[in-house]
């Protein structure tokens, strides 16, 4: 196989030229497919409609313009795709197939992108592992462990070379997560930039791709966000036009057609302030040292790329925490309403139970998400572009059929290992998670940068240049 495993820039430039075709690209991906998912479980669905997909794209005459011609795409199971049921990890959702694309799909296909597969993710993406009605979705680092979640299939599916794309969604941090446990990189836009999913928790959800390299992320958002300048943010750390020396023009048929052409090897040099928290949580709860070791590795990177870098000793207020859960339990609450109970699994009834009553009891965390969105995350966060904090506070916990567990064993386990992601959620800032080292568990380390709101284009700049300095790697056994 020559394509799969590529970047979605190489595929894109490489239809557009007509250097490979949009069928031999898709089909190629679906044989991955077939050989590594059934390893993983990252699917619910493949598409082999996919292929006729490929040739509509390849016969499209606006092709050489198309920023994803042919790329191949997977899409998280609680996003609508057009003649496929929309299951969100339960065996409670309706079976009856989506009549048309959710905003972020249409754009996608728009783009020239193909929908290969609807990705697993736990019933209703309301907890951090990957495990559903549907099968247990499992780590490509180490099978034994977790992906992570929500967007479980879909880091996953990116992790094992099965699709250079997938599309997520973040609540709590339901991409930033999966990335950081599966070693690839994810963005949680701020909110408002990317259209929403049709059940966004009061706007804690936002919609985001994953991807194994910058640039392909920044194209990929570029896309979802409708804002073509952000497909080179990763270049310079801001929105850029597209400039002339990025355009090639070739002849066909005596008409002129303008290509864009691959980005170059590394970002250009930009000049941020950056702060580090290698432990920001509050007192009592711990944070793995080679984690917060991963943090200060990465300011380290961002110094010698000439970033003014400062540490930020402060850790997240006490009272944000339990906010944050109210906030979280009181939307599986909400998720849950009309489905039968008794098709739910042990673990969303528990779940949807306690928020239910905390709901009652008007501790629904709305007061501290208030007060953190107002004042709380500007004030403690500081005078800087962008901070560093670890992604996770420990390795991926097994991967494991958790839905038949009750509320006590998966809350607890979801809040000692991935606490560290949803106070960006409670305020609407934008954050990112980039794969920087490997553990000593021989899983991968990923890193969080946060930045405040309209700062996509500084992450997507400092992911590249972190990535420059640490390379991305192939889980074991699912190199190309």
């Amino acid at each position: 196989m020559l394509w799969a495993g590529r970047s979605a820039v190489e595929i894109a430039t490489a239809v557009r030229q007509g250097e490979v075709s949009a069928v031999t690209v898709v089909e190629e991906h679906l044989h991955a497919i077939s050989e590594r998912d059934p390893r993983v479980g990252a699917f619910r669905l493949v598409r082999e409609q996919a292929v006729d997909e490929a040739h509509a794209v390849q016969k499209r005459r606006d092709l050489a313009e198309l920023p994803l011609a042919g790329v191949p795409v997977a899409v998280k199971d609680n996003l609508e795709v057009a003649g496929e049921a929309t299951r969100g990890g339960s065996a409670a959702t309706a079976t009856t197939p989506a009549r048309e694309d959710h905003e972020t799909v249409a754009r996608l296909r728009a783009a020239g992108a193909v929908v290969v597969g609807l990705t697993n993710l736990p019933e209703l993406g309301l907890v951090a592992f990957g495990d559903s009605p549907y099968g247990i979705v499992r780590n490509p680092w180490n099978l034994t462990r977790t992906p992570g979640g929500s967007s479980a299939g879909s880091a996953a599916a990116v992790a094992a070379g099965m699709v250079p794309l997938a599309l997520g969604n973040d609540g709590m941090g339901s991409l930033r997560i999966p990335a950081a446990c599966c070693g690839v990189l994810a963005i949680k836009p701020g909110t408002g930039l990317v259209p929403a999913p049709t059940d966004d928790w009061d706007r804690l959800i936002e919609n985001g791709p994953l991807a194994t390299t910058a640039p392909d992320l920044s194209l990929a958002l570029s896309v979802l966000a409708g804002d073509p300048a952000l497909a080179e943010a990763w270049r310079s750390g801001r929105r850029v036009e597209p400039r002339p020396t990025m355009l090639r023009s070739v002849w066909a048929d005596d008409d002129e057609v303008w290509e864009p052409q691959p980005p170059p090897d590394s970002p250009e040099p930009f000049d941020l302030r950056v702060a580090y928290a290698p432990q920001p949580l509050p007192a009592g709860m711990p944070m793995d040292r080679e984690f917060r070791a991963a943090v200060r590795a990465a300011a380290e990177t961002l110094r010698v790329a000439g970033h003014t870098i400062v540490e930020h000793g402060r850790r997240l207020p006490a009272w944000l925490g339990p906010a944050t859960v109210a906030a979280w339990l009181v939307q599986a609450a909400t998720s849950v309403r009309g489905l039968d109970p008794g098709r739910l699994e042990r673990r969303s009834r528990g779940l949807a139970r306690v928020g239910k009553v905390l709901g009652a009891l008007k501790l629904s965390g709305v007061r501290g998400r208030e007060r953190w969105r107002a004042y709380g995350a500007d004030q403690w966060f500081g005078d800087a572009d962008a901070l560093i904090t670890p992604a996770l506070a420990a390795v991926p916990p097994r991967a494991e059929r958790w839905g038949e567990r009750g509320f006590l064993r998966n809350s607890l386990t979801n809040i000692r290992y991935a606490p560290a992601t949803g106070a960006w959620n409670m305020c609407g800032w934008p954050a990112i998670t980039v794969p920087i080292a490997t553990h000593s568990s021989a899983l991968p380390i990923g890193v969080q940068l946060i930045a405040p709101p309209g700062g996509e284009p500084h992450l997507l700049g400092l992911a590249a240049q972190l990535q420059r300095a640490h390379p991305p790697l192939r889980p074991p056994g699912f190199a190309f």
